[in-house]
């Protein structure tokens, strides 16, 4: 009896990686940013000190996202 093959995966699975890496930054991003936003739409006074936050905020998220691109070559 022969085996069938039903899909057949070439090239570097390391791609896949980075992809799902990709994807949890990607859902944080969002997150951070619409609650900033309505954090400013309910204190609009607060706005300057939390877009600094959001900054530093997106900036650590962005981290994740580059870790993941960077295991993609190091594998």
């Amino acid at each position: 009896m022969d085996i069938i093959t039903l899909a057949e995966v070439t090239g570097s699975i390391s791609v896949l990686g980075y992809g799902l890496a990709a994807v949890g930054p990607g859902i944080g991003l969002g997150i951070v940013v619409g609650k900033t936003l309505e954090s400013m739409a309910r204190q609009p006074e607060m706005a300057s000190k939390l877009q600094t936050v959001m900054f530093i905020g997106l900036a650590l998220i962005e981290v994740l996202g580059l870790l993941g691109f960077v295991s993609l070559f190091v594998v």
